[in-house]
């Protein structure tokens, strides 16, 4: 039932808070009534624990507006929607002053019923990648040219796409001020988080875990599009990214050229693990790629099926990558990736895009491993290019002794790699 009179007090703003029921809770579709609290303009938004799923359509959130989802609220998917190709869960698009406070409470989605043809008990993680038909742009919840938008507590599950998804929109081509606090990613087709275009986002004390489906299906990517969108000041904080069948961390920068804004990214004190994949992997910063710089703070990559960190397609212009006082152990323990078989790689598989490989710092690294085998490699397919300033100090601890094979020029890197003592 409808509260006619409160629902008045809204509209006339004789009342700033609002509880969503007010607008009646239908169990089977609930997408009208939070739809028309959403819509009402109060500044406060309870959405309550009904003891029964929201069940909903895609649902746009708005602006200037606080909504507080209660302790043991679940908000679902509506079983045999979400068939557009943008179908998302919940929007905010081109809003400004959005606040979402959802500890205790879900967001879930339907992760079978996008996928065409999927069994899922017959999941092949060694066959995953491109197996399987796309299900990739149902996010749980989409930030697209939005600016001030504040994120806490929730656990946002199974979507045929992203968890979160942030970028611009045709009004604003990047999203500014998102804080992503304490939420948790988990099972999501595509990522846990994509990253397009943003400036000014601090995801902090969150967790992105087994991510499958898509590629790259990473725990994290951030990913430009396009040469005018920016990556600028983008920091987690305390992030765990575990059992992601792709990179728990990917940054993939092939879109970017030196006309794209300086890109700042950092992580501090996060941790990446995975039964299924590998850790971390920056890619495509080509010579005339963006400046600007990717650091990697007090991190730890361990017991990963592929490598720890891998640095491909770098260029020593452009952005700088710098990995201070990080662990990576017991990585790359599965021998199918072949030349990625070792804990830190430096790759160049091709050159048309990086003719200078380089500029990266290891700074008071350490590396623990059990296997007979480098700690570090550089590796190239169709070149004979030498790898430039590469600086640092990796400590390794292996008891079959400490390799590091970095090409033919090695005695000019200044990177030392010693024994652990």
């Amino acid at each position: 039932m409808k509260n006619v009179e409160a629902i008045a007090d809204v509209e006339s703003g004789k009342r700033t808070d609002a509880n969503a029921a007010w607008w009646g809770f239908d169990p089977e579709d609930a997408t009208e009534g939070l739809q028309a609290a959403i819509d009402s303009g109060a500044r406060r938004l309870i959405v309550p624990n009904m003891h029964a799923d929201w069940i909903v359509r895609p649902i746009r959130l708005a602006s200037n507006q606080e909504i507080i989802f209660e302790r043991g609220t679940v908000v679902s998917a509506k079983r045999g929607e979400y068939r557009g190709k943008g179908d998302s869960m919940f929007t905010a698009q081109d809003v400004e002053n959005l606040t979402i406070r959802g500890y205790g409470a879900t967001f879930r989605m339907w992760k079978q019923d996008y996928i065409t043809g999927l069994v899922l008990e017959q999941f092949d993680w060694h066959r995953w990648y491109g197996q399987y038909p796309k299900a990739e742009w149902r996010m749980t919840l989409s930030i697209r040219g939005s600016e001030n938008v504040s994120v806490y507590g929730l656990t946002l599950k199974d979507s045929g796409g992203d968890g979160i998804y942030v970028d611009g929109s045709k009004e604003q081509r990047y999203s500014k001020g998102v804080l992503l606090r304490d939420l948790v990613c988990d099972n999501h087709y595509r990522q846990g988080i994509s990253i397009i275009s943003v400036e000014n986002l601090t995801v902090d004390n969150c967790i992105f875990s087994n991510t499958w489906g898509t590629p790259p299906s990473s725990g994290v990517d951030i990913e430009p599009d396009l040469h005018n969108q920016r990556v600028k000041n983008v920091q987690f904080s305390g992030c765990h990214f575990v059992d992601n069948a792709g990179d728990g961390i990917e940054i993939f920068l092939a879109h970017t050229t030196d006309e794209t804004e300086d890109v700042t990214i950092r992580f501090d004190n996060c941790y990446i693990s995975s039964e299924h994949g590998s850790g971390i992997r920056v890619s495509k910063i080509a010579d005339k790629g963006p400046g600007g710089h990717i650091e990697f703070n007090n991190c730890t990559v361990d017991n990963t099926n592929g490598y720890g960190i891998k640095v491909q397609e770098k260029s020593i212009n452009g952005a700088r990558v710098v990995f201070r006082d990080c662990v990576v152990m017991d990585t790359a323990t599965d021998r199918q990736f072949n030349d990625e078989w070792v804990p830190i790689l430096i790759s160049l598989p091709k050159t048309d895009i990086v003719q200078s490989v380089g500029g990266i710092d290891f700074i008071d690294c350490f590396v623990g491993d059990n296997y007979d085998r480098t700690a570090i490699a550089y590796t190239q397919q169709n070149s004979r290019l030498p790898l430039q300033d590469v600086t640092g100090t990796i400590t390794v601890l292996n008891p079959n002794g400490v390799r590091a094979e970095l090409g033919k020029d090695r005695e000019k890197l200044p990177l030392i790699v010693t024994p652990y003592k």
